[in-house]
């Protein structure tokens, strides 16, 4: 499949490689607003076609599928000019910039009839079957917590100080925890406990989230764009726990019983970059006619993006675009 990358960042490299290196997916076309800058990028990385204009790549008409690369302020504009050219998005997460976004691009995909689905890497992971089976089993018992924490030193990154590029740590390191927490225990929260400490800019910089959920179960999760942390997350059950070590990219799980005692690890297969498997699902999805991936449907998208703004309302951060 031809694939279109919109923007030139670091991330649109990781995809490029990722291009470059799997079967069934063909690096093609690449647009920045900066003709120099995707000619540069398209030599570099392999690409037949370069662009000046995202709107050039969007009436492509050889492009099969564009991935957007661009800051979360952008996802939505550039996803639906992609989607009114009748060209499959898959969005780099932050899927968009609020919930309102989210609602509005996953409606015209519906309507359009055109695959959209949210970049969330570690939902297409074969360590979430991993994770998933372990807990299935009842080896570590009843889950009744999960604790998940990111962090890096992104201080001297623009996009992430600045509000109207939709900055903070929140969506770009936050919803990693949130998404851990997710996938293991659901989405049935009672109630969230949750504080930020916030940089001059009025953007989080790091945070703290406690969720309650229906069944009991609790998750503790943080963020933090200040310095770096061990990324780790761990499922509690009533006979043991786990822990996946690197909560955005696990490779691998370490299971141990209810005295600390390491029983065993499982390590996830190797990997490209790891952005194969979201790109192998999105590809099958369009040749399938299917307007979501099953491993992130639009609903999860949907659900996350209004806890984010749940979480921004309680700390009094609000974009210059809301």
């Amino acid at each position: 499949m031809k694939v279109g990358i919109i923007g030139t960042g670091m991330v649109a490299c990781t995809m490029a490689e990722t291009l470059n290196k799997m079967e069934g997916a063909e690096p093609y076309a690449v647009a920045s607003r900066d003709k120099r800058r995707a000619e540069s990028f398209a030599e570099r990385w392999g690409f037949k076609k370069s662009f000046g204009s995202y709107q050039e790549l969007a009436e492509d008409q050889e492009t099969e599928l564009i991935y957007i690369a661009t800051p979360h302020s952008c996802h939505y504009e550039d996803a639906r000019m992609c989607l009114e050219n009748g060209k499959p998005v898959l969005c780099e997460k932050a899927f968009m910039g609020n919930a309102e976004q989210a609602k509005k691009i996953v409606r015209l995909a519906e309507e359009k009839n055109v695959f959209l689905s949210e970049a969330m890497w570690t939902r297409y992971l074969p360590a979430r079957k991993m994770i998933e089976q372990i807990i299935e089993s009842g080896e570590i018992g009843e889950v009744t917590m999960v604790t998940a924490n990111f962090g890096a030193d992104l201080t001297k990154i623009k996009r992430i100080t600045d509000p109207s590029l939709a900055g903070g740590a929140l969506l770009d390191l936050g919803v990693y925890p949130l998404t851990f927490a997710s996938m293991v225990l659901g989405n049935e929260i009672e109630e969230i406990i949750t504080s930020c400490v916030k940089f001059e800019t009025g953007v989080d910089s790091q945070n703290s989230v406690i969720l309650k959920y229906r069944n009991g179960a609790m998750a503790s999760l943080q963020s933090t764009a200040l310095a770096g942390t061990d990324q780790k997350g761990i499922v509690y059950g009533t006979k043991g726990y786990l822990v996946a070590e690197h909560v955005n990219n696990i490779k691998s799980v370490k299971i141990y019983n209810g005295e600390r005692k390491l029983i065993r690890e499982e390590r996830a297969p190797e990997q490209i970059t790891g952005f194969e498997y979201e790109l192998a699902a999105a590809i099958r999805a369009v040749r399938e006619g299917r307007t979501e991936c099953g491993e992130m449907p639009h609903a999860e998208s949907i659900f996350i993006m209004e806890l984010m703004d749940r979480l921004r309302k309680e700390w009094g951060v609000r974009y210059p675009f809301e």
